[in-house]
Formats: structure tokens, sequence, C-alpha cells
């Protein structure tokens, strides 16, 4: 099989040119919804059908689903960068890679989404989901990612690949903390000894929960923003600071968030409250051991360049469908690098081998899911 015979590279090209040219800063309310009229437009064209737009707490989101649910094809357009960073980074194509801002993070996916959606003989099953906040952490679209992804057979996210081209097979879990510190004001220099010093309790909670890290476990607890005291002459009444929490199981972020509540302040008189908890859940690789399976059999089958599965530490949408208990395999996106930077880019020969892989990897899902009632009616379809 021939993978350029496949796929028009030149059409889905221009379609991520289109997509790339429409700056869609996550934080830029009208600049999203632009950015899902292009999506839409685009949408409307490759699958014959307008996706229905979804506008929570003013985030446009887009959904094009064709039956009941069975295979969830998630992704987003919104993007980290700011409006006119086209001007500096415009987008071009040489020496076989292709650049521009949101290229690789990750318009090129929902490009290679469309386009391989359009491809199949029969949608039926299929839901294409493409968010515009995800770079915010999902805070409109979890709630309706969660709800697409239930009862189906699997969820394929469209972030970009690791390097070399690995698709994330897991993710590490999130947990997001915020941690407040009362003590009590008093003149630092007349007297000190009757206040409660927030900021040395701070002090003391910061170092022990810096300890609840597990390096061999691949656990990081950091601590990150931190504030105290309002002047110099002032012993502090209050103090704050954040916390960042990154797991690979779902057993060493629970035993985080217990051992961090169960922290007791230090001084006397003192007192703390805990704020947040787990953002995510892990992507743990139970959840996509079937389908890499799956993908690398295909693959192998049709020519497609080998590929590893490989863990990453940061977290997207996927770790959401993957805790509802839906099979999750991410990473199925543009192979490539540099997101989030000013060498963002994409490697132009694998835009059709990935298309490809994900057309097929869907159409095998939904095989798999069809019941012989279905088989019986398709092949009567056919006589």
């Amino acid at each position: 099989m021939s993978v350029q015979a496949d796929v028009d590279l030149d059409q889905v090209l221009a379609d991520i040119e289109t997509l790339v040219s429409c700056e869609s800063p996550s934080d830029d309310l009208d600049a999203v919804s632009r950015s899902a009229d292009v999506v839409a437009s685009l949408g409307e064209r490759l699958l014959g059908v307008a996706p229905e737009r979804i506008v929570i707490e003013g985030r446009t989101h887009l959904r094009w689903r064709f039956g009941e649910p069975v295979v969830l094809v998630l992704g987003h357009h919104d993007t980290v960068w700011p409006l006119g960073s086209l001007r500096r980074l415009p987008f071009r194509l040489h020496d076989g890679v292709l650049r521009g801002p949101g290229c690789f993070d990750m318009k090129t996916g929902v490009a290679m989404a469309l386009h391989a959606v359009a491809a199949l003989p029969d949608r039926t099953g299929v839901s294409i989901l493409i968010t515009g906040d995800e770079e915010l952490g999902s805070p409109s679209s979890r709630a309706l990612i969660e709800q697409e992804a239930l009862g189906c057979a699997a969820a394929l996210v469209l972030e970009a690949a690791a390097e070399g081209g690995a698709v994330k097979i897991a993710r590490k879990g999130v947990s997001l903390y915020r941690v407040h510190v009362t003590g009590r004001a008093v003149h630092a220099g007349l007297e000190p000894e009757r206040g409660v010093n927030a900021a040395v309790e701070a002090a003391h909670l910061l170092l022990a929960i810096a300890d609840l890290g597990d390096r061999a476990a691949g656990t990081s607890v950091t601590p990150t923003l931190v504030r105290a005291g309002s002047t110099t002459n002032t012993v502090p009444a209050a103090a704050e600071f954040a916390v960042d929490v990154r797991v690979r199981t779902v057993a060493e972020q629970d035993r985080v968030d217990a051992a961090l509540r169960d922290l007791p302040p230090t001084i006397p008189g003192a007192s703390v409250r805990i704020e947040g908890g787990a953002n995510r859940r892990p992507l743990e690789p139970e959840s996509s051991a079937h389908l890499f399976a799956q993908a690398v059999a295909i693959a192998a089958r049709t020519g497609l360049t080998p590929f590893q599965g490989i863990a990453v530490g940061g977290a997207s949408d996927g770790n959401f469908t993957a805790a509802l208990g839906v099979p999750t395999l991410d990473g199925l996106g543009a192979v490539g690098g540099g997101a989030h930077a000013d060498d963002e880019h994409v490697v132009i020969a694998m835009i059709p081998e990935r298309t490809l892989l994900l057309q097929e990897l869907i159409a095998t899902v939904l095989a798999e899911r069809e019941t012989p009632l279905d088989r019986d009616a398709r092949a009567g379809g056919r006589a």
C-alpha cells in the first residue's frame, strides 16, 4: 500500500497552513472563536457536515458525531502563542519541515484527524471533539470531554508524538494545591515573641512537602509560587504557596494527597488550610496497551515507519478519558518538535504516515466493536 497515494499531502499541507494562519491564543476568546470558524469550515468541507458548536464560558468547542460514539478522536485548536506571533514566525515549508506557531501543538494533528475520518468508508461510531481551552488545563471542556468519552471503546488523542515519533502510552497525573498559612502579626522590633510567623511556618511546610517526592517512583512534589508578609518590619500574619505534583500512578497520587493533608503545623498558634487536589489522574500503561499493540500491528502491515511507545511527564486531555476507564492512546498527531518554542516544527514526510495510521486504527476499533447483527446489516446493504 502506498501511503502517499492514500493521503493527499498537498491538500493536508494547505489545510495546516489555513489553521496555523488563524492565530488562537487560549486566553483570547475572540481569537479562539475565529479559529473555531476556520476549523468548522475545514471540517465541513472534508466531512460534508457542519459541527455542533458548543460554547462554554465563552470558549468555543466543536463536535462532529456520526451515530452513537464508539471511538472518540480528540484534539484542540487553541495554542499558547499570542496574537502577532505569525509576524515573527510565519508559516513556511523548508528542508522537509513545516514551521509556524501551533503547527506541532497541535494544528497539524487537527488537520490529520479531519482527513483521516473523511477517508473512512463508514464513519458510523466516530465522534470528533476539538476543544478550545486545552492549553489552560481544559477548565470549560473537561466535563464535555468526559461526557463524550464515557462508554466509548477508545479515545485517540491527536497531541503531537514524542521524540523520534514515539506515541505516548503513559502520562503522569497532575495534582495542584494552594497552601494557606495563618499566623499573628506584631511589630518585628518591639515584640516579635508575641507574633506567630506565618513565613517561618510556611518554610517548615515547604521542606516537609518537598520531601514527599519519590524519584524512584517517578513522583515529583514541587513547591512553586511563594508569598508571605506585608511589610519589612512586621511579623507575617499570612503566607501561601502553590504545589505542583506529578505522578505515574493513582496510588502515588493518593499517597501524596493524604500525606500533604496530614502535615501538622510546627509553630504553636499557626493554622494551615489546603485547597486543591487531583487535576488529572495519570494515564497508566494498562489503559493504552491494547491500542498500542493494534497501532504497532497496523504499522507493520501497511509498511509504515516503526515507532516506540513512551511514558511522558506532561498531561493532556487523554488523562481525563483514561481516568474513566476508556482505553486511550495519545501522541498520534504530528511528528516533529519544539512545542511552545520558536523552533516548533513538523516533519512533512511523516504526515501521510500518521494520517493513515489514525485512519486504520479508527477502522480497527470500529470493527472490533461491530456486532454480528451490524455485519449482517452491512452485508445486506451491499447486496
